[in-house]
């Protein structure tokens, strides 16, 4: 402005004065001392760490983190160079400005490290300065390297968890608790049975305190024996191999049950006919047309030992072509009573058979929505408690669940915004490709339940997919009304590349 005024100005030029230590020009600063004379003075880095121990598994190239976290990272990555820095003490009284690898010989168990650091000095004066750490590396298999280095013979303690049912819904639920709270930790080796998962244990107390677990989360009953290895006539010491035998309830979630005279009775004349709409270390059970609820421990069920009548595997789709609520106050439990006309999808076409039932989910159904239930209207079912009941009136379908499958055929094929983590376990030789066939479809199944169910998902552990990328145009046509996971849920998996502290600090 004061050039377009016509009015003189005047160059600054910066000055410059003598230091006050040796006497050259220098560019004034809060210390009177230029940067060669300052750091004569004073050292920055005096009481940050200059040799490092790090602990490193030759096998599998992983570092400690401690106190039992490995993470792996390539030699100069930029995921060594995060831990590394992460490694050192008193770093926070100086701040970081940039680091970077020495090149040393690999087989020299010799990491170094270039840092610049900056600190405010004398009268507010920054100096900046750089030093090398050096970083030795102590070789020690981590846990998982050391089993595997072990003879997997030598075991001491097996558990044989085995589910006498047709699917192995209940196993994927069981692996993501177990991953969760890390109850398999100290097993040897995982297999994957036909029927079920063997875990391996070099100590009894190990195979004891999982077998507690399992009781925790699943209704089972147990048997252990015991196998004489050897013993020593002179020390009388006698070694044996343990094993458990764990078998889990067949009855599952969204199973439909008949239950025996004497176990309606015994829960105030309940059902006979009721849905399992969850299994924890009791099962809860629903009588779809009263509302009438109650739990079952596990010695309450084995006692009588009954079976499912009809399991998730013979669920048939229905449309709903009208809904009418019986009593908006009544409403128990989240469910709501309401009578609906419904009709088979696979009747459509062919005949016009229309069945009236009354379901438990008039929350959630409306004209034109599609269920899954079971169709006692042209089931043949064979069942010796059902046969108990002299007189019963069975209902022409009871409805499950909603179904959301027309609305997930837009978006197959595209990738979740989450994923789960599984366990490390060996495949049976014996089972064919069939059969995992078979697993991949009904885990995919399992993730839709965890989709639908947030009381499925409140106890397990899911994370962030990296590879998914949101779409807007999916978003606003395939999101309408289809169950999806909140960002909340989710959690960050373990990643040292994605710290945005280290990446601020280093180039």
């Amino acid at each position: 402005m004061a050039e377009e005024a016509g009015m003189f100005m005047v160059n600054q030029t910066i000055g410059s004065v003598l230091c006050c230590k040796c006497g050259i020009p220098m560019v004034p600063n809060a210390a009177n001392m230029c940067v060669k004379c300052l750091r004569s003075e004073v050292d920055i880095t005096e009481g940050l760490q200059k040799h490092v121990i790090i602990v490193h598994c030759p096998e599998c190239d992983t570092y400690l983190q401690p106190p039992r976290t490995w993470i792996k990272a390539q030699l100069e990555s930029k995921e060594l160079l995060t831990f590394c820095v992460k490694r050192l003490k008193n770093l926070n009284k100086v701040t970081l400005a940039h680091a970077e690898f020495i090149w040393t010989e690999p087989h020299s168990k010799r990491i170094k490290v270039k840092l610049k650091v900056r600190k405010e000095v004398l009268n507010g004066a920054v100096l900046e300065q750089s030093y090398i750490v050096e970083f030795v590396q102590q070789e020690h298999m981590c846990e998982s390297c050391t089993r595997v280095q072990a003879n997997p013979d030598q075991w001491i303690a097996a558990v044989q968890l085995r589910q006498h049912v047709t699917h192995r819904r209940t196993f994927f639920y069981l692996e993501q608790m177990i991953l969760k709270h890390g109850a398999a930790a100290t097993a040897i080796k995982i297999k994957q049975m036909d029927q079920g998962i063997d875990f391996f244990f070099s100590n009894r107390s190990h195979g004891v305190k999982f077998v507690e677990f399992i009781g925790k989360v699943a209704p089972v009953r147990s048997r252990h024996d015991k196998q004489l290895v050897s013993h020593d006539i002179k020390s009388n010491n006698y070694n044996y191999k343990y094993t458990f035998s764990v078998e889990i309830s067949p009855v599952c979630r969204e199973d439909l049950i008949c239950l025996p005279p004497k176990v309606a009775v015994s829960l105030g004349n309940l059902g006979p006919l009721v849905i399992c709409t969850k299994v924890t270390n009791s099962i809860a059970l629903l009588d779809p047309l009263t509302l009438r609820h109650c739990y079952l421990d596990a010695d309450q069920y084995w006692r009588s030992s009954f079976k499912s009548l009809l399991t998730s595997r013979q669920l048939v789709e229905y449309i709903i072509l009208d809904v009418e609520i019986v009593k908006p106050e009544i409403s128990l439990g989240g469910y709501t009573l309401a009578d609906a006309q419904v009709a088979r999808v696979s009747d459509f076409g062919r005949n016009d058979t229309i069945f009236n039932i009354r379901t438990h989910l008039g929350h959630l159904l409306n004209p034109g929505d599609q269920a899954l239930g079971y169709d006692l209207y042209a089931a043949n079912s064979n069942d010796m408690e059902l046969d108990k009941y002299r007189g019963l009136v069975l209902p022409d379908a009871i409805l499950v669940k909603k179904s959301y499958e027309e609305k997930r055929q837009r978006k197959r094929g595209k990738p979740r915004s989450w994923k789960l983590k599984s366990l490390n376990m060996e495949i049976d030789d014996r089972i064919n490709k069939g059969d995992l066939e078979k697993t991949n479809t009904e885990y995919e199944q399992f993730l839709k339940d965890l989709e639908e169910n947030p009381d499925m998902r409140f106890n397990i552990s899911l994370y962030r997919n990296k590879e998914y990328q949101p779409s807007e145009i999916a978003s606003t046509v395939d999101g309408e009304d289809l169950p999806s996971i909140p960002l909340e849920e989710m959690l960050a998996d373990l990643d040292l590349s994605e710290d945005e502290d280290g990446d601020s600090h280093m180039e």
